[in-house]
């Protein structure tokens, strides 16, 4: 068991006026989560906007992340990407800055072959010698690993666990922890003895999602009550919604970077009405 802890928050990365990286945004809200259901964070990964991240800043807030985490949370580096060597430099330098875990994406777009698959994780995982995450996530990266190819990269020393975000393959694999890749699949992961999430709407209802390992015997109910706010979050590409109504709630993430572009009018009004209904923002709060 790598200890990485349950509920894991994919953390926004805050930007300010000037679409520069937030640090006293970041830290603020690192803190909140901490005090609100987080066990730990995934610094730098999709949530995190990760792809319109120079490596300084994407090194610079797992170095943040690492230097000011709260007492007893675990900080997991994104440091997956397409190029096998970038992922590499990428892996040793997070391991140098102290990460506890790193969570590496298939690689995306150039759709490499399973052997390919294979000998880019062994090279992953031999960069570091802290646990490393698989992440799969086709929907995103155009690349599935089935079962039995999880299977067989968890034999590769360092690979410890997966994150999976194909609902229709949810299921144990030797060797592997296995966490929720989607919010939507948490309790069922949970159900079927699952290590866990790497979630989003833990950013706004993180003490449900902790009551929903800590009391199994309403997690049903619980994950019924929060459907609403899984599928707000996801109306248009994330991080969009999230950041919407973490700064409804101010928090004062910012905006994103393009090609992201901020919620509509459209989509704030919906994260408002739902912030609404779970009463974490009161009828008629200013914008």
């Amino acid at each position: 068991m790598s200890g990485l802890g349950t509920i894991l928050t994919a953390i926004v990365t805050p930007f300010d006026a000037d679409g520069k990286v937030n640090d006293e945004s970041f830290v603020a809200l690192m803190r909140h989560l901490a005090a609100n259901g987080s066990d730990g964070f995934v610094v730098a990964g999709t949530t995190g906007e990760a792809s319109t991240l120079t490596d300084e800043e994407q090194l610079g807030l797992i170095e943040l992340a690492v230097s000011e985490r709260p007492s007893g949370k675990t900080i997991v580096a994104g440091t997956g990407t397409n190029d096998t060597r970038q992922a590499v430099y990428l892996t040793e330098r997070a391991t140098e800055l102290g990460a506890d875990a790193m969570l590496s994406v298939t690689p995306y777009y150039n759709k490499p072959s399973r052997l390919g698959l294979k000998r880019h994780y062994e090279a992953v995982a031999a960069a570091t010698d802290k646990p490393t995450l698989l992440y799969n996530i086709p929907g995103r990266t155009a690349t599935n690993m089935g079962p039995d190819l999880l299977a067989e990269l968890a034999q590769i020393e360092g690979i410890v666990g997966v994150k999976q975000a194909n609902a229709a393959e949810l299921q144990p694999i030797d060797g592997l922890e296995l966490y929720a890749g989607d919010d939507a699949t948490l309790a069922r992961t949970l159900d079927m003895g699952g290590a866990g999430g790497i979630l989003v709407a833990s950013h706004i209802v993180g003490n449900e999602m902790r009551a929903m390992v800590d009391e199994p015997e309403r997690r049903a109910e619980i994950d019924a009550s929060l459907r609403d706010v899984y599928e707000t979050l996801f109306l248009t590409s994330n991080p969009t919604c999230t950041k919407a109504a973490l700064n409804l709630l101010g928090h004062e993430v910012g905006g994103l970077r393009l090609p992201l572009v901020e919620a509509t009018v459209e989509e704030t009004a919906a994260v408002r009405a739902m912030l609404e209904r779970h009463g974490l923002l009161a009828a008629g709060a200013p914008a």
